[in-house]
């Protein structure tokens, strides 16, 4: 379109200046003339012809300066166009790409499911025996024999980085903080059984024994590292390499201990079943460097659980 209004202007200038130089020649050869034949006369004004000829320079500067440009335009216009070409190229290759669903990384999870004890639980459930000549055992509770439990729990993930580091692309290690509640099945009296107790309110010794129940469970915070893998795809599996946990028992044991650390390791999947909720399941051996006071919490958990990403 510049072009165009170039030589459109250009054009214009021509003619006026053809126009211009036709009037102003036959003044000149008239003044000319004029001054062969009278030397001696007054010299007319001559301001009309002055002026048109002031003109024509000005039209001839004018396009001069026109054409100057017009050749100085041709480049910039080469790199205008190079400039849209590029656009477009990179407009193209944006449509072409395959379009990627960006999903939230973090992740908030709820679990659930079974817990199994490798050994009994001790603790102030089982005091030391006491009996009698006669029966040297089983006046008092025993260890809990039970040691199947079930669990639940929640935790989150924090994605730290997408390619292990730079070791291995689409596997993503995360930074999971994970806490549980576990509940034995069996349940016992604390201290002594209900045969004791009426044996001491039947001799009158005035004495009330206390018969109440105690829940045997344990609560369970972990930190661990998570890789997973496959990122972007439906399915991500994933393994937990070592996690370090702090376990705290109840009934405590019967030293009053009910601190007792130590190591998880994992391994499970989740899949996303719509937009960032996801579906998955677990499993996880717990194991302690040494026993808490004759407790041990050494074992496994078996679950589902149902995650939210963030």
């Amino acid at each position: 379109m510049t072009f165009k209004k170039t030589k459109l202007v250009l054009s214009i200038a021509t003619v006026a200046l053809t126009m211009g130089a036709a009037l102003v020649s036959p003044q000149a050869m008239a003044h000319k003339a004029k001054k062969s034949h009278h030397h001696t006369s007054a010299q007319p004004s001559y301001s009309k012809v002055d002026a048109l000829e002031s003109q024509v320079r000005m039209m001839q500067e004018q396009i001069a300066a026109l054409t100057a440009a017009q050749t100085t335009a041709a480049p910039v216009a080469a790199v205008d166009t190079a400039k849209v070409e590029e656009l477009d190229q990179w407009m193209a290759s944006v449509k072409a790409a395959p379009v990627i669903e960006k999903t939230k990384d973090n992740m908030m999870f709820f679990r659930g499911g079974y817990a199994h004890a490798n050994a009994t639980r001790g603790g102030t459930l089982d005091p030391t025996t006491v009996g009698t000549a006669g029966n040297r055992n089983g006046l008092l509770n025993g260890p809990i024999t039970d040691k199947d439990a079930w669990y639940m729990g929640a935790g989150f993930d924090f994605s730290l980085n997408n390619n292990l580091f730079g070791l291995m692309d689409d596997t993503e290690v995360l930074a999971e903080l994970m806490f549980d509640y576990k509940e034995l099945g069996t349940r016992g009296f604390n201290g002594i059984s209900g045969n004791v107790a009426n044996a001491v309110n039947i001799a009158g010794l005035g004495i009330s024994a206390n018969t109440q129940r105690a829940t045997v469970n344990q609560f369970t915070l972990a930190a661990s590292p998570k890789i997973k893998f496959m990122k972007g795809s439906s399915f991500r599996p994933w393994i937990i390499p070592v996690g370090f946990e702090i376990n705290v028992i109840s009934p405590p044991s019967d030293a009053i201990t009910v601190l007792n650390p130590g190591m998880q390791f994992g391994l499970g999947a989740d899949y996303k079943i719509w937009k960032d909720i996801y579906i998955g399941a677990d499993a996880r051996y717990h194991q302690t460097l040494n026993s808490s006071d004759g407790v041990r919490t050494n074992g496994l958990t078996a679950g589902g659980y149902l995650g939210l990403g963030f």
